[in-house]
């Protein structure tokens, strides 16, 4: 299990994720408005490195996955901005509260264990009126496709390092305190129905009273 999540899933999720055409454009949609210092949860392989704008003064990149972390360090010396790259898990941030312009995550909410902690930590590290950027797959609206993703949400997170197919991102994002400003639904359409109902938004930690 540990060659499988060490070595083959972080090249498959490399190659698959890297090559298609729709998910490099809703990378650069999703991450349009990062600006200042910004951290990134689940930075994987460093797929997203290429689509940062030049807004992004420092990013500071968290992934507990070791297979995945020697590959993005190996993007880090081409990615054009300054990156500080941790192997932790994103429930507890080593960092100072309100230190952050913004946080992002791609395809990342899915695979983590205690979402609803790692949502408290976006929170807490955001600065007021910081931006939380987001591209999510999850919860489909359709009962039908609904049904399916739980019959095979226990098997999918078996062969996906811990993915869930059925997580309600906007719910989730809502319930740590977090207020969304938008949010699109766009559909990948190489994925299967049960994993390619997608979560594009954004959401703000909110201001002082």
């Amino acid at each position: 299990m540990k060659l499988w999540r060490e070595w083959v899933l972080p090249r498959l999720l490399d190659s698959t994720l890297g090559s298609d055409r729709q998910i490099r454009m809703l990378r650069t949609r999703t991450l349009a408005a990062a600006h200042g210092r910004v951290l990134e949860l689940g930075v994987g392989t460093g797929l997203n490195f290429a689509h940062y704008p030049k807004a992004v003064q420092s990013l500071v990149a968290v992934d507990p996955n070791p297979g995945m972390a020697q590959r993005a360090r190996e993007r880090m010396r081409s990615a054009g901005i300054d990156v500080e790259h941790h192997q932790i898990t994103a429930e507890t941030l080593p960092f100072d509260s309100a230190s952050f312009d913004c946080v992002a995550c791609t395809l990342t909410l899915c695979s983590i264990a205690d979402v609803a902690a790692a949502l408290r930590e976006v929170r807490r590290v955001l600065k007021p009126g910081g931006q939380f950027l987001f591209l999510e797959h999850g919860r489909h609206p359709d009962p039908s496709v609904r049904r399916w993703q739980e019959r095979l949400d226990p098997l999918w997170g078996r062969i996906f390092d811990g993915c869930h197919l059925n997580r309600d991102m906007p719910q989730l994002i809502q319930s740590a305190g977090l207020m969304l400003r938008g949010v699109d639904n766009p559909i990948v359409s190489k994925a299967p129905r049960i994993a390619g109902y997608c979560y594009l938004g954004r959401a703000e930690r909110d201001l002082p009273q």
